[in-house]
């Protein structure tokens, strides 16, 4: 989105620069033969509507410096800002005004002439392509097309000299002009139907219909409305699982949420031109061979499709999730976009504000049921898949698809973000000033991305090509025919070698791991709720009879069938590095990928896991599982592999993104393995080593760090560096920490005697210990016993105060401020009872203080009650609160009758009843600690009576 999209507040200023070029164009609309006045009038409003709308996003940053400088100078009449800025619009109105900028913008007459140049011809083609074939449209409409009455260009990105999606109502009705050849949708059409022809295949899936015209085509316009009953619904998830394995045999891609309308109980696919994707082995990625090897394998599977949720990583668009089915309401981020400030005055300048990301037409229903319905998903991904595998059997399938051979199909050599951000960086007043160090720039930066991304071109040629289209206002464009394979780029520049990319793509669908692929699918639509810390509902696990006896027998097979799981899945290097997929949490969001280096669930989780259980099998506590030492060391040598990598990015002086500091996610959470790891032995000797240049990174990542919270904000930092401090005697850690805890006091927002912080999604502030309040004031408590600073311990018991408001006596526990529809409060360690409970026994451990022992019984009240059944794990699940409740036991404050062995025999039973289950897919494979199988295995190992292990939920201190 650009300063086009936000304001409209020099748009007056513009008209000179296109009144021209559209007189020009109302007279060759006057010779088009068949088009009415009307229709020409139509024509020519859409045009400089669009025009006016796409240079004022290119030019408001050079009309801001220019309303400064004339400021400055003095050349604005007017008694106040007002009537400044009213003169200046004015002056900017005027021709001259744009001559006159010139000599300080070289490239700029010409770069505009060129944009409304090929704008004007662009449109001029449409009206001629809507004459010509206004005859053909009538099964389109559903009856003759008659008079256009309105249009509107720009439904997308502009291409190939301004080329862009063109939606118009007509006598008719409506219809979507494309200004490329739609024969690639033509073909899935009459693809879908022909499967939809064969016994035993019912679908609600559609493609628009099409009438193709060589260079440009026409499709049926397809409106949104949501499903009508249940019925409808599950129709409409089935057909999402349809479209998942379709698109996987057919190499589609670029499925985002703009490309999928549901129509009732129909998923419609609108733009279908990136069928048969080649797929190229990615470059070694530095972060070890395993890894590489993962992101292969999710390089070729349904997640490349652009249907299930996922979060963007790129700049300006990270957390964002436009995918077909995700972008769900309320998850979206919201993004700092150019925004004109103090518009209207002479002080007007570019600052970025907030927005809200767009809201899409691709859901059935205003409250997205993908809870409910991913059984019906994923049995018609299976349905189809089996389907199509049969049509192959017989070589049936390999004959349909030669019907794609001869289409022209789109390849997206890089998000189409990218080219916004650089051409942003292309039409900024500087870049303007000076062309050629602005082209270098740009060309630097896209060689760069080339060498990271194996489909980017990296030809010099393409790469000026691509600079010359975003220069002229448009996103480079590639294309094939899919038999060729060839990819024909911006400016007649090729890219990639000849390849009959439907045959390419009918292999690679055969060589698919199928269980890889459900299992992705099941991940992705789990990690749609993970993003907004929510848990459907489903039936308990809490067993109704509870099995006794065999205690520690049966923890430890637990505990070795986890180990062994992990073991089994685990993907290895030949150098030694090792990785897994699953649905990793990051400061963005969920989303699937190989596990990052985090603790709470990447592979710091994992090592501290690994060598847990080869110290509790040492000591007898835990079965012998073999491999265990050789994962400890392959965990090891991966998290230096990432280390190295960015030492070497340092070196080169290569700009890095900062690192999150927290506790679980972040530079706080790798420190404190290394040295859990060293205090037991099982670093190799490096470990407090290791941690020093981690916390070295801490003052700039911290700088950039927006988040306050615990997992991976500024809080997160502190428990981290102080037991750095006591493990190598240096005191800077220390200093490093109070510097974090200032930080925290400059951004706290008092209340009536609280303290509170504010974070993206809940700027009022929030409770709880992983995101909110408490656990921000147990960092503070901890950083003033350690530096003796009293205004800490004031801050923190100001924050206390904000979680004691929110503690409700009819609730018997605390709210929840997250916006659910049944629940008021949780007994979790994020949030709710367990972490608030845990963070004020951690603090007080003898309950020295009266009301530390009534928020005790309270915490573990409200535990027992709610805490268990929803799933094993540790971040919100059994395993988290049987920790609270061990404590509560332990120091008296239990429910009445409660014992230590009933707690742990229930948990047991549960998980030999259903097995070990993280979330709200039972049987989705999630490794890490937090919210995994890691996680329920290490306190499976802490169970044992005689275990010292370290509470991963307070962070203890190794030297404690």
């Amino acid at each position: 989105m650009t300063v086009a999209a936000i304001e409209e507040n020099f748009q007056a200023s513009l008209h000179c620069l296109v009144e021209p070029a559209l007189d020009a164009l109302r007279a060759e609309l006057a010779a088009v033969d068949g088009l009415g006045a009307g229709e020409s009038e139509a024509v020519l409003a859409a045009t400089r509507e669009s025009l006016l709308a796409f240079l004022h996003g290119k030019l408001a940053r050079v009309l801001v410096l220019e309303l400064n400088a004339a400021r400055v100078t003095g050349r604005l009449d007017g008694i106040d800002a007002a009537q400044r800025w009213a003169r200046f619009r004015e002056l900017s109105s005027q021709r001259s005004f744009w001559d006159e900028l010139a000599p300080h913008y070289p490239s700029l007459p010409l770069r505009i002439e060129r944009i409304v140049a090929n704008r004007c011809a662009a449109s001029l083609d449409f009206a001629r392509h809507w004459s010509a074939d206004k005859p053909l449209l009538t099964s389109l409409c559903g009856a003759a097309p008659g008079e256009l009455r309105q249009l509107s260009f720009g439904a997308g990105d502009s291409h190939r000299g301004g080329l862009s999606v063109a939606l118009l109502r007509c006598d008719g009705g409506r219809l979507v002009y494309k200004p490329r050849s739609v024969a690639i949708d033509d073909a899935l059409h009459a693809f879908v139907a022909e499967l939809g022809d064969d016994a035993g295949i019912e679908s609600s899936i559609r493609v628009p219909r099409v009438v193709d015209g060589g260079e440009h085509g026409w499709a049926e316009f397809v409106a949104h409305r949501y499903a009508a009953d249940e019925v409808e619904l599950a129709a409409f998830y089935r057909g999402i699982g349809h479209w998942l394995a379709i698109m996987r045999a057919l190499g589609g891609s670029d499925l985002h949420a703009e490309n999928l309308i549901a129509a009732g109980p129909s998923p419609v696919v609108v733009d279908c031109e990136t069928l048969f994707t080649p797929r190229i082995a990615p470059h070694p990625s530095g972060f070890g061979e395993a890894y590489d090897q993962a992101a292969g394998l999710l390089g070729r599977s349904v997640l490349t499709i652009g249907l299930l949720p996922g979060r963007g990583q790129g700049l300006g668009w990270r957390g964002v999730d436009n995918s077909g089915i995700g972008m769900l309401p309320g998850q979206q981020p919201m993004m700092p976009l150019p925004h004109i400030l103090e518009a209207g005055t002479d002080q007007a300048h570019i600052g970025m504000a907030m927005f809200e990301a767009g809201v899409a037409q691709n859901h059935p229903c205003a409250q997205p049921a993908l809870a409910r319905f991913w059984p019906d998903v994923l049995d018609a991904f299976d349905g189809m898949t089996a389907h199509l595998q049969r049509l192959d059997d017989s070589g049936a399938l390999r004959q349909r698809l030669r019907r794609f051979a001869d289409c022209e199909v789109r390849v997206v050599t890089r998000a189409t973000e990218v080219y916004a951000e650089i051409g942003r960086m292309l039409w900024h007043p500087v870049s303007l000033h000076d062309d050629a160090a602005a082209r270098r720039r740009a060309h630097d930066v896209l060689a760069k991305m080339a060498r990271n991304n194996s489909i980017a071109p990296a030809d010099p040629a393409v790469i000026e090509a691509e600079i010359d289209d975003l220069l002229d206002g448009d996103v480079p464009f590639f294309s094939t025919l899919a038999r060729d394979g060839r990819l024909v780029g911006p400016r007649g520049t090729f890219w990639l070698a000849p390849c009959d990319l439907v045959e390419h793509t009918l292999q690679q669908w055969r060589s698919s791991d199928l269980p890889l692929e459900r299992g992705i699918i099941q991940a992705a639509l789990v990690s749609a709720y993970l993003n907004d810390g929510w848990v459907p509902s489903e039936r308990s696990l809490r067993p109704q009879q509870v099995r006794d006896g065999d205690l520690d027998s049966r923890r430890r097979t637990q505990a070795a069938a986890i180990m062994r799981r992990l073991l089994d899945a685990a993907i290895r290097g030949r150098d030694g590095s090792v990785a897994w997929i699953a649905p990793s949490v990051t400061p963005t969001g969920s989303s699937i990928q190989p596990i990052e280096q985090d603790l709470y669930g990447g592979i710091c989780g994992i090592a501290l896991l690994a060598a847990a259980y080869a110290r509790e099998t040492q000591a007898g506590r835990a079965d012998p599982v073999d491999g265990v030492d050789d994962l400890l060391a392959a965990t090891l040598h991966t998290l230096d592999l990432a280390e190295e990598k960015r030492r070497v990015a340092e070196s080169r002086a290569l700009k890095l993104r900062p690192r999150s500091i927290g506790a679980y996610i972040g530079l706080g959470s790798q420190i404190w393995t290394h040295l859990v790891l060293a205090h037991w032995g099982r670093d190799g000797g490096q470990g407090v080593q290791r941690a020093r240049a981690l916390a070295d990174r801490i003052p700039a990542a911290a700088a950039a760090e927006r988040s306050n919270d615990l997992i991976d904000g500024v809080a997160g930092a502190i428990a981290p560096l102080l037991a750095l401090a006591t493990a190598s005697g240096e005191s800077s850690y220390l200093t490093m920490a109070c510097e974090l805890g200032d930080l925290l006091a400059e951004r706290a927002q008092h209340r009536d005697g609280t303290a509170c912080w504010a974070e993206t999604r809940w700027p009022d502030g929030m409770g709880g210990f992983a995101h909110g309040a408490t656990g921000i004031g147990w960092a503070l408590s901890r950083l003033a016993r350690a530096c003796g600073r009293s205004s800490y311990q004031t801050l923190a018991q100001a924050a206390f105060a904000f979680e004691d408001g929110l503690f409700d006596h009819d609730e018997g526990n605390w709210l929840d401020l997250r916006d659910f529809e049944e629940a008021r409060s949780t007994a979790a360690w994020c949030h709710g009872s367990v972490g608030i409970g845990l963070a004020h026994v951690d603090l007080d451990p003898r309950l020295a203080d009266p009301a530390t022992r009534l928020l005790l019984r309270r915490a573990a009240a409200a535990t027992w009650r709610m805490g268990f059944g929803a799933n094993h794990g540790l971040c919100h699940g059994d395993l988290g609160a049987w920790e609270l409740l061990d404590r509560a036991i332990a120091l008296g404050e239990a429910p009445r009758g409660l014992d230590r062995e009933q707690v742990l025999a229930s948990i047991l039973t549960s998980l030999e009843d259903h097995g070990p289950t993280c979330g709200v897919l039972r049987d989705t494979f999630v490794p890490g600690l937090m919210s995994g199988l890691g996680g329920i295995a290490y306190q499976l190992l802490r169970a044992h009576p005689d275990g010292a292990l370290p509470s991963v939920l307070t962070l203890t201190d190794p030297g404690r």
